[in-house]
């Protein structure tokens, strides 16, 4: 370890701070033999007083879901039955342990950081995820997963990636650069050469502690005196990495045929299982003796603490793996890849057999492609859509029919989609052979295309191919028909119809909403938006009652509850919105639908900002956006960076709001994501109103109405636009968009929308009928929204107080601020205290609910408010995707902020 004291004084931190339990979590990154490996055995060294897991990527084995994962856990995996049922069913599953299927890949994740957190009980616990970007990537997002949530555990994490290779990503972890060493360090490596041999070694090496090793150690007894010719050592531009492989490839070859042939079957498995290699040696003719050569030479290490039969076959370096195994000629490695599929006969093998025998096939094989898939299968129902994807794909290679080709591509690409892998599942669909003669695999082929433009680029651009889909598929008279007799195939279309019809909603496009809705005005769920943008309101409105009511009930799929509330949104009925919201996401979650979660929360997110219910809204967008961004789903987190920037606005909270709603903009106007433009806009739109800058305000809302083209899409922004027009003194600017309330608040009965027309009403109209108005929006404001009540009651207010009706201005004012007090509305607050102040009332007249609770983080916050309603720190956990002592930490830092000592005085604290 020449040359590395920081490195090494930064591991002996985070060792020492786990003695006194707290977590850590490094990412080692550097080029290849630059040392990575050796800071991991020093920091297995330093870890005397504790356990010590460790998993070493291979990079053959990549696409073998979860089994880096796996391997790391394995000497821990009798504690699986010490976790929460649907944890420990997750993880039986991922691991094949079970026949079920994984629900939802965030169970997992939390079960990986339980686990953990439980092996740490006993004492520090130290992780070493060795070359990690040779892993899978489902282990990699997993391990990464509960990297980032360990707080108070007393476990450490170290990753260790090579800079510059392609493979599995990691990321959101603190992260250490390893450089080269510096002259002095390196020579200390080099002790024995002459100065000037040295000095070559080095200048060649690049401060690369491995390639100091070995070019030194390649040098011949004449090199070594200092016989060095311009040649004698490459050029450093002709590429370190794949000299040093050439030289582990001569070394190797040097070593008995025997051993050769043991090495190259210990480089093509993935277990690191002894049993498993000698098995598959056997085939070949080689036995365990074989491997002593290899163990002289310092290729391999035998250890106790892999596999099966209790002992493990490592590596010493990565490139010595590569080494055996690209050094071997092509015929050899088939014939050891069969070999292992032989070996790994064995019930419960079959997906790593699958594997080898794609690996030993040169052409089309039906036998293996079925394989193959019956593994893409496995993986799918275990949340691994990247694998599902490489195994689909694998398959297509290997089927010689044109139309299971066809088929498993398509799969692959949908899979690949559902991973989020958006360029692969776009290179996927480019080499599917078109046309497609199977209407099925047609209608696949399509939706996977739309779920890459919907998430990654252009909204309306995937209902246009939903479109030529169903029009190519050509059936939809027997949706619109009763007397159909069931011709072509409706099953099909009416799940591209819905996408199509979302994908058009997220552009805010209606007249396309309309066009795609009226293909099949007879399915409920395209009844409503072909009635509602039709101008039949009242049959939209009956149709709607009939989906709320009705629908599938249980057998609804996670789109029809989505666009349910959606059109309950569109209509006002924002209590039904949020059932059906409600609904959405609980399926979601049962079913283990992960990637349309953030989707449906943010569906709920909205519909509680509708009902101002400001703190259910910020807990829904939060997770959602964290599950955006963990599955890299940028249309929808713009969606949600939008939704989060309306909640910062209303707080008064103006570099956050400006920061999200920047960023919603930046990317959803050049895609052409019009829902999350409009509500980007009217978050700013609000936060200028807030803040008492009325001109700002009718500058963004203006933009965000004709951004929004249809009313109906425009309703929400309406009320401040007139709000903002009357207070920059443009009165007559203010009247049409009141009139536009007005009518479709008539249309649709709903008690909000009318409430709020009558408030716009009292703004434009005369003093004469303004009271009128203020007295009736009061009395329609019933449906619990607290911060519209206390808008029009500080509206009422001021008009009051303008006419010198002071004490008369002092109940609505009074009404004003305590509703924004208690909503944390600071803007709005301090406008309905100045008022009330100048209208001679009392300011004073209460404490805010969230006085004290400011005084903790975000996530303090979270932990406090479930602590209160009386969750467990296990519930807790697994709904915010920390580990039980990490909420536990965050409740022990609470109590004393809060002033109390148990969660009894928590719930009273929260509840007065």
């Amino acid at each position: 370890m020449q040359g590395r004291d920081g490195e090494r004084e930064r591991i002996r931190g985070l060792l020492a701070a786990a003695r006194g339990g707290e977590s850590g979590v490094l990412l080692v990154h550097g080029e290849a033999g630059i040392g990575k490996t050796a800071l991991l055995d020093y920091a297995a060294e330093q870890a005397t007083d504790g356990r010590v897991l460790r998993v070493e990527g291979i990079e053959s084995e990549m696409e073998l879901a979860f089994g880096g994962l796996h391997q790391l856990l394995l000497p821990v995996l009798d504690l699986v039955q010490t976790l929460p049922a649907p944890q420990a069913a997750a993880l039986r599953a991922v691991f094949g342990m079970s026949g079920d299927g994984v629900r939802d890949r965030f169970t997992v994740g939390l079960a990986v950081l339980t686990l953990l957190s439980g092996a740490a009980a006993g004492g520090p616990l130290l992780c070493l995820v060795d070359d990690a970007q040779w892993l899978d990537q489902l282990s990699v997002d997993l391990l990464a997963f509960a990297a980032r949530r360990l707080r108070a555990e007393g476990v450490v994490m170290l990753f260790a990636v090579r800079d510059g290779e392609a493979g599995a990503v990691v990321e959101g972890l603190p992260q250490l650069l390893l450089e080269g060493l510096d002259d002095g360090s390196a020579a200390a490596l080099l002790e024995g050469l002459p100065p000037y041999v040295a000095d070559r070694v080095i200048d060649e090496a690049r401060g690369n502690p491995l390639a100091l090793i070995e070019l030194s150690a390649a040098l011949t007894p004449a090199q070594r005196a200092g016989q060095l010719g311009p040649l004698a050592l490459p050029e450093a531009s002709s590429g370190l990495s794949n000299r040093l492989r050439d030289g582990f490839t001569e070394r190797i070859r040097l070593l008995p045929e025997a051993t050769r042939t043991v090495l190259l079957v210990a480089a093509a498995d993935d277990t690191g299982d002894i049993g498993t290699v000698l098995r598959a040696g056997a085939v070949l003719g080689v036995a365990v003796e074989d491997l002593e050569p290899a163990e002289r030479a310092g290729f391999v290490l035998l250890s106790g603490t892999s596999g099966t039969s209790g002992t493990g076959v490592r590596f010493r370096h990565p490139l010595v793996r590569y080494a055996a195994y690209r050094g071997a000629p092509l015929g050899r490695r088939i014939a050891v890849h069969r070999a292992l599929a032989q070996a790994l006969g064995a019930e419960g093998q079959a997906h790593r057999r699958a594997w080898h025998l794609a690996a030993a096939s040169t052409g089309p094989d039906e036998r293996v492609a079925a394989e193959l898939e019956g593994v893409a299968e496995w993986a799918g129902s275990r949340q691994a859509m990247a694998s599902a994807s490489a195994a689909y794909e694998r398959a297509a290679q290997l089927s010689e029919d044109p139309l299971l080709h066809a088929d498993r591509l398509v799969r692959a690409a949908q899979r690949a989609a559902d991973a989020g892998q958006d360029e692969r599942c776009a290179a996927l669909a480019d080499r599917v052979p078109l046309p497609l003669a199977d209407p099925g695999v047609a209608a696949r082929f399509a939706r996977a295309r739309a779920v890459v433009e919907l998430g990654f680029r252009r909204p309306q651009t995937a209902a246009r191919i939903l479109l030529d889909s169903i029009d190519s598929i050509g059936c939809l008279d027997s949706i619109n028909s009763v007397d159909a007799g069931g011709a072509g195939r409706p099953d099909l279309v009416e799940p591209l119809l819905v996408d199509a019809v979302h994908a058009a909603f997220a552009a805010g496009d209606a007249a396309l909403m309309r066009d795609i809705a009226g293909r099949a005005p007879g399915l409920p769920v395209m009844a409503v938006p072909d009635r509602l943008f039709g101008g039949d309101v009242p049959g939209a409105l009956e149709a709607l009652r009939g989906l709320v009511a009705g629908g599938r009930g249980a057998d609804a799929g996670v789109m029809e509850r989505l666009m349910t509330g959606i059109y309950c949104q569109l209509a006002g009925d924002h209590e039904a919105a949020y059932g059906a919201a409600s609904a959405a996401v609980a399926h979601c979650r049962e079913q283990g639908i992960g990637g349309w979660l953030p989707t449906t929360l943010h569906l709920l997110a909205r519909t509680a900002l509708a009902r101002g219910r400001f703190e259910e809204a910020a807990v829904s967008a939060a997770e959602a956006l964290r599950l955006a961004e963990y599955h890299d789903l940028a249309h929808r987190a713009a969606h949600l960076q939008a939704v989060l920037a309306a909640l910062a606005a209303v707080r008064g909270q103006e570099g956050e709001a400006r920061a999200l709603a920047g960023a919603a903009l930046e990317y959803a106007r050049p895609r052409g994501v019009g829902r999350a433009t409009v509500d980007a806009l009217g978050a700013l739109g609000a936060l200028e109103l807030g803040l008492g800058r009325a001109q700002a305000a009718s500058e963004q809302l203006t933009a965000a109405v004709r951004e929004a083209a249809h009313p109906l899409f425009a309703l929400p922004l309406l009320p401040d636009l007139v709000e903002a027009e009357c207070r920059a003194g443009r009165p007559e600017r203010a009247e049409e968009p009141a009139r536009l309330l007005a009518a479709w608040a008539a249309s649709l009965g709903r008690p909000g929308l009318l409430a709020l027309s009558h408030r716009c009403r009292a703004l434009t109209g005369s003093d004469g009928m303004a009271e009128e108005h203020y007295t009736a929006a009061l009395a329609l404001h019933q449906d619990g929204n607290a911060y519209e009540r206390g808008r029009t009651a500080l509206l009422y207010g001021e008009w009051l107080r303008r006419l010198r009706r002071q004490v008369d201005a002092r109940g609505p004012l009074r009404t004003a601020l305590e509703a924004f007090e208690g909503l944390g509305a600071a803007p709005w607050e301090a406008r309905a205290r100045a008022e009330l102040a100048a209208a001679g009332g009392e300011t004073g007249l209460s404490v805010k609910e969230d006085g004290l609770i400011s005084l903790l983080s975000p996530q303090e916050r979270e932990v406090v408010r479930l602590a209160a309603s009386g969750a467990s720190n296990r519930e807790i956990a697994g709904q915010l995707f920390l580990s039980p002592r990490t909420v536990g930490h965050h409740l022990y830092r609470a109590f004393p902020k809060l002033g109390v000592a148990s969660r009894t005085e928590l719930a009273a604290l929260l509840a007065s």
